[in-house]
């Protein structure tokens, strides 16, 4: 797993390194900066997995660094203050950051933080990449990249043949005439055109099929169309 880097955005000195000493005592990389363009800077370098940002900074105080950060990633960004007030909270939170918190605090409490928003973020970040990825045994298709594994092995695709597969795993056990497939995926009926269906199966399982001759993926339901299962014998 890669280690995960965390940008430290405080310009009292002392500060900083004692946040880097609790969290790199958890495990963590850090990497600090004393004013906010330098902070700004390093996060467009480095892309760090979290951002800790001071509100009083010099050079780009921690709110406009906070909006520039947001404005390129949705990594999780705490906020530090010395302000208490409710009303800096909502500023604070309004314009990106995910938490905040108020000086003096406690450096293990920061980090408990820290690796709540990582959880959440990381949590999150599963879930969108589950929803980009159609999963059966032995087969996976990369809606978002237009690619397939099947087998263990990438197998090229032309657009619509990727595109036919995708609607027909994303509906799996639904049954489909040639004629419902060609309006879903070609976007168009035409009498006559039903034969385009049959060969782009063919073609799919050719390609994705351990034994193209006893599919396990798309079948054939006679008299019908064709339905997706999920791979098994």
């Amino acid at each position: 797993m890669e280690e995960d880097l965390i940008l430290i955005v405080e310009d009292e000195r002392e500060i900083a390194e004692l946040v880097q000493d609790y969290l790199e005592a958890e495990g963590y990389k850090c990497v600090l900066a004393f004013n906010g363009v330098e902070g700004l800077e390093l996060f467009f370098q480095l892309r760090p997995t979290v951002a800790v940002l001071d509100v009083m900074l010099p050079k780009m105080d921690g709110i406009e660094l906070c909006r520039r950060i947001r404005g390129e990633s949705n990594i999780p960004i705490i906020i530090m203050s010395a302000k208490k007030s409710e009303t800096d909270k909502i500023i604070g939170l309004g314009i990106g950051a995910d938490d905040y918190v108020t000086k003096p605090f406690s450096p293990g409490e920061l980090v408990a933080r820290i690796k709540a928003q990582l959880r959440r973020f990381k949590h999150l970040s599963l879930q969108k990449e589950q929803e980009q990825t159609i999963r059966y045994p032995g087969l996976e298709i990369h809606l978002k990249e237009y690619m397939v594994v099947a087998g263990g092995k990438q197998v090229e695709l032309s657009a619509k043949e990727f595109q036919l597969l995708a609607f027909l795993a994303g509906n799996k056990g639904q049954v489909f005439s040639k004629e419902q497939l060609l309006e879903n995926v070609w976007g168009y009926q035409h009498v006559g055109d039903a034969n385009t269906i049959t060969v782009y199966v063919r073609k799919l399982r050719e390609k994705i099929e351990p034994n193209p001759s006893e599919p396990i993926y798309i079948r054939t339901v006679w008299g019908i169309g064709y339905k997706f299962e999920g791979g098994s014998l």
